[in-house]
């Protein structure tokens, strides 16, 4: 049994997600939040909001940080210091273009002098424990053989891989051969991420990767919100059971985000976001009918009818 940590996806996981999730659902080891970024030299409000304390409160949460450079993640290690973790994962895997074109997230892997200066900084934070969060490269699958020993040298308590190219996106095969070539020279604890959809896909990376220290999973717990517990459990929940513990999930976010969101058609935007990535657990029909539904009347029927 390995540990089970969630993937941070923009838009979608943040502190509200997170808690209920943890609460109806669990079997996840560590949650991580989606990336904490200054904007015009300070973090965004929202992102403030998303790890303040009490907004996680009994939830395994990780800040996650995007930065160019050194300047950046002093910033934000600074920010994260002070709402009271102890912890910081850095994103070297997104791999957006409004980010990487910038030199954030995979665009540090083209940036090795880069790298080697926020690894020289992490080394000097002994208060603060860091992992990172990569892909194998930009355009290049040949990447990661810079950036690894780099990594080798600074002390981390993880390196997560996704090993996809960022030009990729998350479309196309990932490349196993590339990620078995990392697991194989990595000195760091190693987390697999990328397409992991069933627990037999879990089952199959532990197999084939017997030394692995843990998965991490977005789409696909987005898609299965119970995936993590049943692999846990070692039991596979009946579809009734599955779509019981969603729609709980569901009502209780609609109340949380009803305090906040103003707006019927806001919130309604919001909501629907939930059910994104659950076409494969609820069934295309009443996924297109959730999506189509143009008032909260009429969402809340299709919302029932899953």
């Amino acid at each position: 049994m390995i540990p089970i940590h969630f993937a941070p996806l923009q838009g979608y996981t943040e502190d509200c997600y997170r808690r209920i999730h943890h609460e109806v659902c669990g079997g996840v080891d560590c949650y991580y939040s989606p990336f904490m970024r200054l904007e015009h030299g300070k973090v965004r409000s929202k992102d403030m909001r998303d790890m303040k304390p009490e907004n996680n409160e009994g939830v395994p949460v990780v800040p996650q940080v995007i930065v160019r450079d050194v300047k950046e993640l002093d910033a934000l290690t600074a920010v994260v210091r002070t709402l009271g973790y102890g912890r910081v994962d850095i994103n070297m895997g997104c791999p957006f273009p409004l980010q990487t074109n910038h030199g954030r997230g995979a665009g540090l892997l083209a940036r090795p002098e880069e790298v080697s200066a926020i690894c020289r900084r992490i080394a000097e934070n002994g208060d603060m424990q860091f992992s990172v969060k990569m892909r194998i490269g930009i355009e290049d699958r040949e990447e990661w053989r810079t950036v690894v020993p780099m990594l080798n040298d600074t002390p981390l308590t993880h390196v997560t891989v996704h090993p996809r190219l960022s030009t990729q996106g998350y479309k196309g095969e990932v490349d196993m051969d590339a990620f078995a070539e990392i697991a194989g020279v990595c000195r760091h604890p190693l987390i697999y991420n990328g397409d992991i959809g069933s627990v037999e896909d879990i089952e199959r990376i532990e197999r084939e990767f017997p030394g692995i220290k843990g998965v991490m999973i977005g789409r696909g717990l987005l898609a299965r919100p119970t995936l993590a517990e049943e692999y846990k459990s070692g039991v596979t929940m009946a579809d009734g059971e599955v779509v019981r513990k969603i729609k709980c999930m569901h009502a209780r976010m609609a109340e949380e985000y009803g305090r906040f969101i103003p707006g019927e058609s806001q919130l309604l935007m919001k909501l629907r976001t939930f059910w994104d990535y659950m076409e494969p657990t609820i069934g295309r029909k009443q996924w297109k009918k959730i999506h189509k539904a143009g008032n909260m009347k009429n969402y809340m029927a299709a919302v029932g009818g899953a």
